[in-house]
């Protein structure tokens, strides 16, 4: 099993049950179909760099799992035939990204300002 990460954002107009309807969906298509589900973060409403179906602000969401490569495929299919997706990317990770996103997930990149200068 190899470890993947995606990114989707979300149509703006659903409410917060509609978006939280639409992660689990994804969550449990990936659990049904034998994936290990490490984290989920939804990054909250943010602008896009450029207009998507006409729309400048989407829901970031992250999913990140341990799974075959052939669920990949089935995930893929799920996001596409959703029509509150409007993009969506799955990344391989590496042994690096990895590392990073557990000391990310620590909260090792959080340091506050006042943490720094008392250094």
């Amino acid at each position: 099993m190899n470890n993947y990460e995606t990114v989707f954002i979300l149509n703006p107009v659903l409410s917060d049950e509609q978006m939280k309807d639409a992660v689990g969906s994804f969550e449990a298509v990936l659990k049904n179909n034998g994936a290990e589900v490490i984290n989920v973060e939804k990054w909250g409403l943010k602008k896009l760099a450029y207009p998507i179906q006409h729309k400048s602000t989407g829901f970031y969401n992250l999913i990140e799992f341990k799974a075959d490569t052939s669920l990949i495929k089935t995930l893929e299919v799920e996001f596409k035939r959703d029509e509150k997706v409007m993009r969506f990317l799955t990344i391989a990770l590496n042994k690096h990204a990895i590392e990073y996103n557990e000391k990310r997930r620590k909260g090792a990149f959080n340091k506050s300002k006042k943490e720094e200068a008392a250094k």
